[in-house]
């Protein structure tokens, strides 16, 4: 197969990952809260983000790296953290361990990963990351950084914009329930996607390994109120503080929208920032991350990572254009591999790599730094 010329963007892979999974894992997969407003604000504000084209610099090669974290990454994007990613294709989590392993880039892993970090830490590389989902047992968050700095992980990502949970209300239509309850309804669905189902048939029903460690049996509970809600809690600064002192190594915050929180932040000593509205997943009011980036890179000098429509590497030149200094990218790394098993997420850097070079040379720039002093152009 000719990947290149079937599927030559993630459009396609979106494309052919539909019709690979049943219709209730597609809308865990693709779905926001509300409306889905924030989730389409993300993508008109990237469209509306326009870059001065560039003329006469000549042959060249664009170099891709990036410093971050310590660490000089040959890629400017990662692979961010989704829950129950085994729900969405057999095995997800290792499969993208593996491909983030290769390329060299950071893969994160959810606290309600469908495997625990045992399970993924043999695979991951040098750029572990693990996200926590703040637990209110001060044991029980002991034994999650444990268990994740003993499996290889050395960044602690904090995400702290799901102080409740969201209503998302396609998953609730779907009747999707955690774990997984097999309905006459969905196992109709699951009828009609062999690949899927033959997966899942090797890999078994996926569950939150890690939470059901602390949480025991639970069952049949929607999918937007699972057992992992009953164990965190809302976090606040003593907490934040708390895990600061707990943890050894780079700690990031995701869920950062204010240059005011920014600025805390920085203060309380984080390494880096991750500017998210959670994908549009859990406030419908939110605005796009693009159009905050400005105002928090203006209010810190720490590392900005941002996610939150991204769909190719002309999007992520805007990013950094405007202040970014990584890109994270979630539901496109489901749609490669379930598009095209293991292969896609190999095949999903490659256009993302391929994007960024075109567009690096549109407009003049040799390097990412060089973005940023880029003219705007008016829309």
């Amino acid at each position: 197969m000719d990947l290149n010329a079937r599927f030559p963007a993630l459009s396609d892979l979106r494309h052919r990952a539909r019709r690979r999974m049943p219709r209730f894992v597609w809308e865990f997969l693709d779905s926001g809260t509300g409306s889905e407003q924030t989730r389409n604000r993300n993508r008109t504000a990237l469209d509306a983000r326009l870059l001065m084209p560039s003329i006469l610099h000549g042959e060249f090669e664009p170099d891709l790296s990036v410093d971050l974290l310590g660490h000089r990454l040959p890629l400017p994007f990662g692979i961010a953290p989704v829950g129950m990613s085994g729900l969405i294709w057999p095995d997800a989590e290792r499969h993208l361990a593996r491909a983030a392993a290769r390329a060299d880039i950071p893969y994160t892993l959810s606290t309600v990963a469908s495997q625990a970090p045992e399970d993924v830490g043999p695979v991951i590389g040098r750029h572990g990351w693990f996200q926590m989902y703040p637990p209110r047992d001060p044991e029980i968050r002991t034994d999650m950084l444990n268990r994740a700095r003993a499996a290889g992980f050395r960044v602690l990502v904090l995400t702290v914009d799901v102080p409740v949970a969201s209503r998302r209300e396609r998953q609730v239509r779907s009747g999707l329930t955690t774990p997984p309850r097999l309905t006459p309804r969905l196992l109709a669905q699951i009828a009609c996607r062999p690949a899927w189902t033959l997966g899942m048939a090797r890999m078994g029903m996926p569950r939150m390994r890690m939470i059901d460690s602390y949480a025991g049996d639970l069952k049949g509970l929607p999918s937007t109120s699972h057992a992992g809600y009953m164990l965190r809690t809302s976090p606040d600064m003593e907490y934040l503080r708390w895990l600061r002192e707990a943890w050894d190594g780079p700690m990031v915050v995701k869920g950062v929208m204010r240059a005011a929180d920014a600025q805390m932040l920085e203060a309380e000593g984080m390494d880096a920032l991750w500017i998210s509205n959670h994908a549009g997943r859990q406030f419908d009011a939110a605005p796009a991350t693009i159009d905050v980036i400005g105002d928090i890179r203006a209010a810190t000098k720490l590392p900005l990572i941002l996610d939150g429509g991204i769909e190719g590497g002309l999007d992520m030149l805007r990013a950094i254009a405007l202040g970014a200094d990584f890109v994270m990218l979630g539901r496109a790394w489901h749609y490669a591999l379930a598009a095209l098993g293991k292969s896609g997420p190999e095949h999903l850097i490659h256009i993302l790599r391929a994007d960024l070079i075109a567009n690096m040379g549109q407009l003049g720039a040799r390097r990412l730094r060089d973005i940023r002093r880029q003219p705007p152009a008016s829309g």
